[in-house]
């Protein structure tokens, strides 16, 4: 079979199961040529994936940060002070900052905003018409939701969405730009972020800015500049893998009537269903690591420098952890996916994601009494990001 798990036209259809299941039962670590001319190390199997994800020591996020391409070193450098592309030391402290403000009692308090957001976010579409469930719906709350958090004001929403399409997307022509243009965005949002953080020094507000900014753990205190890199981590984190759970999940069920009638009867189901959409549409096909020295996964030697690539969209259905793979299980349980990656550096907004997907069905199945697909969606062009740019859907609001 011919594998080739880099180029962006490879996803266009979703994820590339054949190579994957190929790559599985014959090179669970199989090398890769990248087109600069230099290879990566593809983990396929969800026990490697697990096992690297877990050895922070051996791999590093901060040698060359976590995708498979270069990046120019203005912007890695920026990049480096991202929590998902710090090794320790450095990364503890932060992430400790960051975490205290993901409680679950945090979340609770949150959770009336998140579902007032839904509501308006429905209450746009009050007529039967054809929208793009993307842009219209799956988009707006999750966009929303972070720019509320952080109280960035309403008329900046829209460049927080462009500035983080551009840098996840631009490897499709409908959504990305130049090179130049995609780093030109980065660190446009990365000063933008630095300006927030130094208005809300010592200011005592109580969003999200203000209370990452002027607090310390472990005798660190967060600086503006790395508030800066973190505040683009959160601002598309928050876009982009929301926004792809909640179309991808739900393209899933409108072409299942039987699940999608089941959770509009009974709710109560849905937080076990989006763990299932979760695995199903795992929003991130992969992240790289560097190995520190020489080392072996499952036999095969690595040489330190080398780049491993945490194919996490193959791990997700590996027949040895998943009972049949291919078949999408609400009811799935347990369900150990890697959509939200694994150990130190697993998603820190993973529960934040999961009720605001809750929430979303829930508000959605309150407002609209149907839904039908229009046309099949169209997926992003990318071999990182997995989610559509396209979805038409009829939508009819409830009597």
């Amino acid at each position: 079979m011919q594998i080739d798990v880099y180029n962006p036209d490879n996803y266009t259809d979703g994820i590339p199961h054949d190579q994957f299941a190929w790559l599985r039962e014959n090179s669970p670590v199989h090398w890769h040529q990248h087109p600069a001319g230099h290879g990566y190390w593809v983990l396929s199997r969800h026990a490697d994936v697990l096992a690297v994800s877990r050895d922070f020591k051996t791999f590093s996020a901060e040698d060359g940060f976590v995708m498979v391409d270069d990046l120019p070193p203005d912007i890695l450098e920026m990049a480096r002070n991202q929590l998902l592309g710090m090794d320790p030391p450095k990364h503890g402290p932060l992430r400790r900052a960051v975490i205290t403000r993901f409680t679950s009692r945090m979340l609770a308090t949150l959770e009336p905003q998140v579902r007032q957001i839904a509501r308006d976010v429905m209450a746009q579409i009050s007529t039967r018409q054809e929208v793009n469930f993307v842009e219209s719906l799956a988009g707006d709350l999750p966009t929303a939701v972070i720019c509320s958090m952080l109280e960035i004001p309403r008329d900046m929403w829209g460049q927080i969405r462009h500035w983080s399409d551009l840098q996840t997307s631009g490897s499709d022509p409908d959504l990305g730009g130049t090179p130049e243009e995609v780093n030109q965005a980065s660190v446009e949002m990365g000063t933008y972020g630095f300006q927030l953080a130094c208005e809300r020094k010592d200011k005592g507000g109580d969003d999200l800015i203000s209370l990452l900014i002027n607090q310390q753990v472990d005798g660190h205190q967060v600086s503006e500049m790395e508030f800066a890199s973190l505040f683009i981590q959160l601002t598309v984190a928050g876009n982009e893998t929301t926004r792809g759970l909640i179309s991808s999940g739900m393209h899933e069920l409108i072409k299942r009537p039987a699940l999608l009638q089941q959770l509009r009867e009974h709710p109560e189901q849905l937080p076990v269903a989006v763990e299932e959409m979760l695995r199903w549409t795992c929003p991130l096909h992969y992240f790289r690591r560097t190995a520190l020295c020489d080392t072996d996964i499952r036999g095969q030697a690595i040489k330190a420098g080398d780049r491993v690539v945490m194919m996490y969209s193959s791990a997700n259905f590996d027949e040895e952890v998943f009972a049949d793979p291919m078949t999408f299980d609400i009811a799935r349980n347990p369900n150990p996916h890697m959509a939200f990656g694994h150990g130190i550096h697993l998603c820190l907004g993973a529960n934040l994601a999961r009720m605001e997907a809750r929430v979303f069905f829930e508000e959605f199945f309150a407002h609209f009494a149907a839904i039908e697909s229009c046309a099949e969606p169209v997926f992003i062009r990318s071999n990182s990001i997995h989610g559509f740019k396209s979805m038409p859907v009829l939508l009819t609001p409830a009597s």
